[in-house]
């Protein structure tokens, strides 16, 4: 193999390998979307307080935060 032959084959190989990474990013899992098995507990558990009215809104903890200051 000259050198233009090689330069052309590793330019191809270069070009494959972009498209193959371009693939794999597309199908990547964010893991940042991902739950643990606790994380998982603790979304349940507040929906069954939500349900179960147990739950205090933001500004009533505000207006609590304030009045303790």
């Amino acid at each position: 193999m000259n050198g233009k032959n090689i330069e052309k084959r590793l330019f191809e190989e270069l070009n494959f390998l972009k498209k193959q990474l371009g693939e794999i990013k597309e199908h990547m899992v964010d893991i940042d979307r991902l739950l643990t098995a606790e994380e998982k507990e603790l979304v349940f558990r507040s929906f069954e307080n939500e349900a179960k009215g147990k739950l205090i809104p933001l500004s009533k903890l505000e207006e609590m935060r304030l009045e303790n200051v």
